[in-house]
């Protein structure tokens, strides 16, 4: 069985929002059009609390986009963005939630950003998204959304390292693209044998 996983459609993540992709308003209707395809559809959303470690606010003199060492290695430091509570935490008004058999929220300790479905930054504290697709049988995933280069492709890396079939739906996703980093990602996910689909 596969599964689509939309990964982070949120209001802060689309034009207007606190951490905009450009063009990620463009995907929604184009995502909601593939769901009927699935077995499954499971979106993800970004839940940060006002002190996140991730915040360049909540480091004195950072710069956003700028880079730090925590506990768990390297972390660009983002502007405040999904912040729990906010409007722009909450998913794109547009998206189709009603077709969500499972919400998987990420990045609420306020220590570990969590760019995976799979994964806290530490590679270690699990979401609980690998137990839920194999309980209940599914061996592959499709990935799309927001951002291309982060959240999609670290979901996409972990779902290839769980042993699931990972294909990313490139024309369904936007990227950050910070330093070259979307052409990172593909390089990246095609080293782990994920499917990036042009």
């Amino acid at each position: 069985m596969r599964a689509l996983l939309v990964v982070d459609c949120q209001v802060d993540f689309c034009p207007g929002g606190r951490l905009a992709v450009a063009g990620g308003d463009e995907i929604i209707a184009p995502v909601n059009a593939l769901m009927g395809d699935y077995d499954g559809v499971i979106l993800t959303q970004d839940w940060h609390p006002e002190n996140h470690s991730s915040f360049a606010d909540n480091h004195e003199g950072a710069a956003p986009f700028s880079v730090v060492q925590l506990d768990y290695g390297p972390q660009v430091l983002w502007p405040a963005h999904c912040v729990i509570g906010t409007a722009g935490a909450g998913f794109h008004p547009e998206l189709d939630t009603d077709r969500a058999d499972l919400v998987i929220r990420k990045g609420f300790n306020p220590r570990i950003d969590s760019y995976s479905a799979f994964f806290d930054n530490d590679q270690t504290t699990a979401t609980g998204l690998a137990g839920y697709l194999k309980d209940r049988g599914f061996t592959a995933v499709d990935l799309v959304g927001l951002a291309y280069d982060f959240c999609v492709a670290w979901s996409a890396m972990d779902a290839a390292k769980l042993g699931l079939e990972a294909r990313v739906l490139r024309q369904y996703t936007r990227a950050i693209d910070l330093d070259g980093s979307a052409d990172a990602a593909t390089r990246a996910m095609r080293d782990l044998g994920v499917d990036v689909e042009e």
